[in-house]
């Protein structure tokens, strides 16, 4: 992603999170969590992969979620304003529903925004500052906090995601992982007995997993740790890193 077009997204999901912020404080809904890539470079700004996903939790079943959002899109914030595209589409095997949003910015078009809406009832909500540098000198608002899936949770649920039969595409969240780890930022205990519950709630496979890792991710996960700077970048050192870090949460 160029890095305008990057700037141009971030912007769209900061200023999603705002309106989502004052729909909590006016009532308009009772809480929402973010999730997935975006809930990573809310909290970890560069540290982080950026992502092109945005990935939401509402309360109630898929149709429940839309209402609840197309509400939530009445609102404004700052100068911005949105709306809710009629085109839905079904993601099955996740119970999760993409919509788009149209973004605006003082009434011209900024983005169209894809927004995953999951179901809510995360066990751990964290309210997080975000750590994203260079908006307000840019005269671009941004929320003083936004609500993220709690980061042992998160990290438990990539877990499961990234060691499970369907896990194809799920190479990055071994190093989202070992990012939270490495900034000191993850509870074993506590990832231990999130994990224990979402591999028995998802009957795909049993925890703890095992850390070998399918060897068409080698080229990935090299490029993207170099990418992003990480301490090692060889796949055998990413390997045995993971496999360390699950080592200690199997032990908790």
């Amino acid at each position: 992603m160029p890095a305008w077009h990057a700037r141009r997204a971030l912007t769209s999901f900061l200023a999603l999170c705002g309106v989502l912020e004052q729909a909590v404080e006016r009532g308009v809904i009772d809480t929402y969590y973010h999730k997935g890539g975006v809930a990573m470079e809310l909290r970890f700004a560069r540290a982080a992969r950026t992502t092109k996903d945005f990935d939401l939790g509402l309360e109630g079943n898929r149709a429940e979620r839309i209402r609840r959002l197309a509400d939530v899109l009445q609102l404004e914030f700052d100068a911005f304003t949105f709306r809710l595209k009629p085109e839905i589409h079904e993601m099955e095997l996740a119970d999760t529903v993409r919509v788009e949003v149209a973004v605006q910015y003082k009434t011209r078009a900024w983005q169209t925004v894809d927004i995953d809406l999951g179901p809510g009832g995360a066990r751990e909500v964290d309210l997080v500052e975000p750590a994203i540098t260079g908006l307000a000198e840019m005269g671009l608002p941004m929320a003083p906090h936004v609500r993220c899936l709690g980061i042992n949770e998160q990290v438990a649920q990539k877990l499961h995601a990234s060691t499970g039969p369907q896990r194809e595409d799920r190479a990055r969240d071994v190093l989202d992982i070992q990012l939270v780890d490495m900034l000191g930022q993850l509870d074993y205990a506590q990832t231990r007995t999130a994990a224990k519950r979402i591999f028995a709630e998802r009957t795909t496979h049993t925890f703890p997993p095992t850390a070998t890792l399918p060897a068409e991710w080698r080229r990935e996960l090299e490029n993207l740790a170099q990418e992003l700077g990480y301490r090692t970048t060889s796949a055998e050192g990413i390997e045995a890193e993971f496999g360390a870090v699950l080592q200690a949460i199997a032990a908790g």
